[in-house]
């Protein structure tokens, strides 16, 4: 298959495209702009902005599969912006908008990766803009499907991995505290808990629903359930600095309340949907091992 991935430059698209690579598919990466190293510099490479940009069906001439990874999350609000109505914009009106033009450019298959707080809390789809941007995206683009455009999305929870020359400052801060780097910041864990799932199996993910996904199916993907006082200990033995930590009740310096969205010490466990495409389990504490390793390289 030719593929087309859209935010290409980010984790979960380079690991894709390095993934569906090494399967034998021809794979292009689409984002505001080039990656200038790593993985995803190996790619071709078209500059588009589809927030900002419409999208018309001549763009995806000659592709057989378009990957959609580049959706608005809390780490991208422009300045200035109005956070509610950007998100509304960027994730309930532009990302249909997309779609629909890849729909009409005769793309037979695609898959459009999101997050799992619909699924998992839906309550939330009225109380919290972000989530309720997700979820009209959602439901916009799975009702895009027909028998001529195999569309499925993979509603993924929080997602770990590394891949040279993509940065993840978030990480790098999460390792240098549990190397003992950060001075003056307490070692301790968040009362709570949430699923992980690692960039590589949401790649293997993404392969086989591109190829066997069910056209308007929104599947819940994720790997292990963890609570955060287990997954900050990984980490922390991964750094070669083993801690029984301690658990807070308080807001904690590297897991602020503003990317919890179910609120502080609540514990979002769940199990994947049983017809999910297929992708490799059980990979958490390895993919730390090796994020750790290349953050402190």
């Amino acid at each position: 298959m030719n593929i087309l991935i859209v935010g290409g430059t980010g984790l979960v698209g380079s690991e894709t495209a390095r993934y569906l690579k090494a399967q034998g598919h021809e794979v292009t990466l689409m984002s505001r702009k080039p990656a200038a190293a790593g993985v995803p510099a190996q790619f071709p490479h078209r500059a588009f902005d589809y927030i900002e940009q419409d999208a018309t069906p001549d763009m995806f001439a000659g592709f057989d599969g378009v990957v959609f990874a580049a959706g608005a999350d809390i780490r991208y609000v422009p300045e200035g912006a109005d956070i509610d109505a950007f998100y509304l914009h960027a994730n309930g009106e532009r990302v249909p908008a997309f779609m629909a033009a890849v729909k009409a450019a005769g793309v037979p298959s695609a898959v459009y990766i999101s997050s799992f707080y619909p699924l998992v809390a839906p309550e939330l789809i009225e109380t919290n803009t972000y989530v309720r941007s997700r979820h009209l995206a959602d439901e916009a683009v799975m009702a895009l499907a027909d028998e001529n455009f195999r569309v499925c999305g993979l509603n993924a929870p929080f997602i770990l991995g590394h891949i040279e020359g993509v940065p993840a400052p978030h990480l790098d801060y999460i390792v240098a505290y549990a190397a003992g780097q950060l001075e003056g910041v307490p070692l301790v864990a968040p009362k709570g808990g949430v699923n992980h799932i690692s960039s590589l199996s949401v790649a293997e993910a993404i392969a086989d629903a591109l190829q066997n996904g069910k056209p308007g199916r929104a599947y819940l993907i994720g790997d292990e359930n963890l609570d955060w006082k287990t997954y900050f200990e990984i980490i922390f033995e991964a750094a070669g600095n083993p801690q029984d930590l301690p658990v807070s009740e308080d807001e904690h310096p590297l897991l602020p309340d503003a990317i919890l969205f179910c609120g502080r010490n609540a514990t979002v466990h769940f199990e994947p949907d049983e017809d999910a495409p297929a992708y490799g389990r059980q990979r958490i504490r390895e993919t730390i091992q090796q994020l750790v390793a290349a953050c402190a390289s």
